[in-house]
């Protein structure tokens, strides 16, 4: 994360009260769940609808496509605006499930921080690592809720130790849990010295709220079991001892993560994170782009496209692009410059969002995100501005990990199925690649279930059957280097090259010896798995 100067102007109140994060998890380690209570705790939604509850109940308010409702997944990035105290969260539901981790790693270069979910009964899974390391490069200020509390769970101390040693992160208390499963009662506040008691009967109440005066106080033996008390002083001693006291400073580095113990399914826990996420998350940053860094407090207007939804509302074959404000005050109808294209755009019809609803954005401050309804000038990677050529940098695009050829399952809508695919290319949902040689697309993905995802949204948006068929090819690189070894290169090797929708040279290998032999014989050339989507 780029640091603010010491020095720096404090924030305008309406910026400083900004709270721009996501939330990242394992599949299945309650993420959505956890989403939806912030919303109810937010008072933006009435009631919350369980992922796993039937019918209509299912429909969680964060997901939004036909194949999201139908499975209890989520498989896109979604925003949420809402306001909780003083402050303004911008929250962003990412997918959990790893076949769409490429829409999380863009997610997370428009946000300030993150909130790390993980099962009290599984601890650290893989794919939790692996969004963790992107939160690494990135500094990100981590804060962990471990969930399930009220299910059978491993030993405190143990997952507080794995967190540290599989992550590399200090970790400090922010609650302790009492008992766990059937004998989880609620959590002992280490930060308040608050005894925090679980309401089982409704899960949609606040939990109950005691103060105390430190563990010693007499009052606590009226709530909690005289064994269970024993075990929570004993535990709470070793806990101040062993490990290390909050330090926001420490937080903000990306150094040290406070973890809260909770049950998102029942509302336990999820209030207490609320508050620290309020009253330790950062301020929005600043914004790594070229030739400049971009402050929020500037006072001209800059913001860049971090994802591109098509079709949200299929009825009106819409794109909106999700645009995370880097600087100032937004007001609708301005008209801000598309970097990319040098053009002005008139921005009249911004919308904030709560998931799949909207609402006009009559202003947006730095760190909100927007919505840009548009018929695809707005891509990944772009920037806006009030004039001045700056470009943010830092939106990865990566190699697809499987390619498969796409066809029209009626052949005389192919080309229906070019503008299906351009779009979703635009979007990043997959790769889209035009090969020199031969009809058809070739289709890149990061993992199997997008493919899916892929044939379901073009049939249902587009009335289109597909079918994905597999393909000669097993990865992609993009070609760079000096413009004449490109041409001279891509005329030697036709049958390989294909260009994506943005027109670039990309060669598809079959075997790891095609990418060394390149490497070798054309020295001049790099072939890069990754491709900055800084246009």
């Amino acid at each position: 994360m780029l640091d603010r100067s010491d020095n720096a102007p404090a924030l305008p109140p309406e910026i400083a009260r900004r709270r721009t994060f996501a939330i990242i998890s394992h599949p299945d380690a309650g993420k959505t769940t956890l989403t939806e209570k912030f919303l109810l705790y937010g008072g933006a939604i009435q009631m919350a609808g369980q992922v796993r509850a039937k019918g209509e109940a299912r429909r969680t308010r964060s997901d939004f496509m036909a194949m999201e409702k139908d499975r209890g997944i989520s498989v896109s990035a979604s925003a949420m605006s809402f306001d909780f105290g003083t402050y303004r969260f911008n929250l962003v539901d990412t997918p959990g499930h790893s076949d769409f981790s490429e829409d999380t790693y863009r997610t997370l270069t428009a946000v300030d921080a993150a909130i790390m979910v993980i099962d009290g009964a599984k601890g650290v899974e893989s794919q939790t690592r692996k969004l963790f390391e992107v939160c690494r490069l990135r500094d990100l200020p981590i804060l962990t809720f471990c969930n399930k509390m009220d299910r059978e769970s491993r030993d405190t101390f143990d997952i507080i130790d794995e967190i540290q040693e599989n992550l590399a992160i200090d970790v400090t208390p922010a609650s302790w849990p009492i008992g766990m499963g059937r004998d989880f009662l609620g959590s002992y506040d280490m930060l308040n010295d608050r005894l925090e008691l679980m309401e089982r009967a409704d899960r949609n109440r606040r939990a109950e709220s005691i103060r105390l005066e430190g563990l010693g106080d007499p009052k606590l033996a009226d709530h909690v079991p005289a064994a269970q008390l024993d075990k929570l002083r004993e535990e709470v001693e070793m806990a101040r001892e062993l490990l290390p006291t909050f330090d926001r400073q420490a937080f903000l580095d990306g150094t040290l993560t406070p973890i809260w113990f909770g049950s998102a399914i029942n509302s336990f826990g999820v209030k207490d994170l609320m508050d620290g996420i309020g009253a330790f998350g950062p301020e929005p940053q600043p914004t790594p782009a070229t030739p400049r860094q971009l402050s929020p407090e500037e006072t001209k207007v800059a913001g860049f496209v971090f994802k591109v939804q098509a079709n949200m509302d299929p009825k009106h074959r819409d794109r909106v692009a999700f645009v995370r404000l880097a600087s100032w005050h937004f007001e609708r109808g301005m008209k801000l410059t598309h970097v990319r294209t040098k053009k002005p755009m008139s921005i009249s019809n911004p919308v904030l969002f709560l998931a799949a609803d909207r609402e006009l954005a009559e202003e947006a401050w730095a760190g909100d995100i927007i919505g840009i309804p548009n018929h695809g000038q707005l891509r990944i990677g772009d920037t806006l501005t009030e004039g001045e050529a700056i470009r943010v940098t830092g939106i990865p695009s990566f190699a697809p990990e499987l390619l498969q050829t796409c066809r029209a399952g009626d052949p005389m809508k192919a080309k229906h199925l070019d503008k299906a695919l351009m779009q979703f290319a635009e979007e990043g949902a997959a790769k889209v690649f035009k090969p020199t040689f031969g009809s058809g697309f070739i289709v890149g993905v990061v993992g199997q279930l997008q493919f899916e995802v892929l044939a379901s949204r073009i049939e249902g948006e587009y009335g289109l059957p597909v079918r994905f068929e597999p393909s000669q090819f097993t990865s992609a690189r993009w070609v760079t280097g000096p413009k004449a070894e490109v041409e001279k290169f891509a005329a030697a090797n036709k049958a390989h090259i294909a260009h994506d929708n943005d027109g670039d040279v990309v060669y598809l290998t079959r075997l790891q010896w095609d990418i060394d032999r390149i490497e070798r014989d054309y020295p001049a050339l790099t072939l890069s798995a990754t491709k900055e989507m800084m246009v």
